[in-house]
């Protein structure tokens, strides 16, 4: 079956002053998936991707979304190793002691939850939302993303 998908526009920092919601840029679509990125500084990006099949694919919502970001294929499946140009450059993906991209999913009406599979894997139905975290590797116990802008 085939996907037709939309980029939606809008960005946000998530602090004072943030615009209230993530506008689409596609608002008769049917269906719309979130994206939220949260930088090691706290800074917060919010992306809306519609589409009008059931569900998307989290790689598909990022390609969609706009956002930068590279990976590298491990036994496991593809891992993230920079989003939104953080870090800016590396030598290794998911190096030890180091920060890392933590992969959350929130379904619509739900609570943040951590994926339990890659990115490429996550099917992202009307409302999800997949949230990516910059996390410290000292960070015992991951925090999720901020709730992402409706």
């Amino acid at each position: 079956m085939s996907t037709s998908l939309a980029a939606c526009a809008g960005t946000g920092s998530g602090g004072p002053g943030a615009s209230a919601s993530v506008a689409c840029a596609n608002p008769s679509s049917p269906h719309r998936a979130y994206v939220v990125v949260e930088h090691l500084s706290g800074a917060a990006v919010d992306k809306c991707v519609g589409f009008t099949g059931s569900q998307i694919a989290g790689d598909q919502l990022m390609k969609e979304s706009g956002l930068v970001y590279q990976t590298q294929h491990f036994s496991f499946g593809d891992a993230v190793c920079a989003i939104d140009r953080e870090p800016a450059s590396f030598d290794q993906c998911l190096p030890q002691n180091a920060p890392y991209w933590g992969l959350w999913t929130e379904t619509r009406g739900g609570a943040w939850q951590q994926a339990q599979v890659g990115f490429s894997q996550l099917m992202l139905g009307d409302g999800d939302t997949m949230g990516w975290r910059y996390t410290p590797a000292t960070e015992a116990s991951p925090a999720p993303p901020p709730e992402p802008k409706k």
